[in-house]
């Protein structure tokens, strides 16, 4: 056998090792899960997380995940809370708390505290008969399960469930709490996410072309001109969005083109979007449609213009 070939071997086993672990953690789910929800939603405060080592490193991400999507958490770390860090930990929290033994030391004075104050404390091991797992008001227990590394001395399989479980109370929480897109994007404002998260509203020009119906083409090309964006919107009388003029309106209507109104030449009932809708539907749209512009509209009233470069200068795509 090859090196290359050992390698990919191992690499297949360890990540079917991992993946036979979490369809284990999937069928081992009960009512302890729901205890945990619970105890997070009657918490007024917020998830302290905590671990050790790697079970350190998995509490950062949990901790991470569960404040993107809506529930307050701040990660300590245990040595730290040893050392003055207690005084993060308040009677309005509720702490989770990741081992994968459940007799990690550094935890000590953490769990003690949780227990002076009467904070609920949610424990993740894999041992159910663990100080951690026994001092706990709901204890999550990791099954049985090898560690990808054959030797037992790797925290590798029992990570991999600590993380999974994590990922599964934070979107078991965010679906309750009906999270949404939008929400999602007010704690992620930066980055290619957020731009695809931006609303229309954000990134729509507010200086739009507009003409009234009855204005005659002279002062609709006149508009398309000094606009910059191909295009001009055409409102009724009560400021209505009601056509469009497009380039290809303007070939259409070539003959005698200046002879006429906008009324005459504009496509009726165009493609429109919302304000509040998100700028990644308005992308769609253009993108399926082969359009470069739509007008935001609300009660009929065009409310800004967004162009398809406008989505580009944001990242979107």
């Amino acid at each position: 056998m090859t090196a290359m070939n050992a390698y990919l071997d191992t690499a297949a086993r360890v990540i079917r090792t991992e993946a036979e672990a979490l369809e284990l953690l999937a069928a081992s789910l009960g009512p302890e899960f729901r205890q945990a929800i619970d105890l997070i939603l009657g918490a007024s405060g917020r998830v302290i997380v905590s671990g050790m080592g790697k079970s350190g490193h998995i509490a950062r991400k949990i901790a991470a995940t569960l404040a993107s999507t809506g529930t307050p958490a701040q990660f300590v770390h245990p040595a730290e809370a040893s050392h003055g860090d207690l005084g993060m930990v308040t009677k309005a929290d509720v702490a989770l708390v990741l081992s994968n033994s459940g007799e990690t030391p550094e935890l000590a004075d953490l769990i003690a505290h949780t227990r002076r104050f009467r904070i609920p404390l949610i424990g993740v091991a894999s041992r159910p008969g663990s100080t951690l797992l026994r001092q706990a008001d709901v204890a999550l227990v990791l099954p049985a399960a090898e560690e990808a590394c054959g030797s037992g001395i790797v925290p590798t399989t029992s990570t991999t469930m600590t993380l999974a479980l994590g990922d599964a109370l934070a979107i078991a929480l965010m679906e309750h709490r009906e999270f949404t897109p939008e929400h999602f994007r007010t704690f992620h404002p930066g980055g290619k996410l957020g731009a695809r998260l931006a609303k229309v509203g954000d990134l729509m020009h507010a200086d739009m072309p507009l003409v009234l119906e009855s204005d005659p083409m002279t002062e609709a090309l006149l508009v398309i001109s000094q606009k910059g964006y191909g295009v001009t919107g055409v409102t009724d009388s009560d400021g209505r969005l009601i056509g469009i003029i497009t380039d290809g309106d303007l070939r259409r209507h070539m003959d005698g083109l200046l002879d006429h109104k906008a009324a005459e030449v504009m496509t009726g009932n165009p493609r429109v979007i919302e304000p509040d809708a998100l700028a990644e539907a308005a992308l769609a749209e253009m993108q399926s449609r082969k359009i470069t512009c739509l007008f935001a509209v609300a009660d009929d009233r065009p409310q800004g213009i967004l162009h398809i470069h406008d989505c580009l200068r944001a990242g979107m795509v």
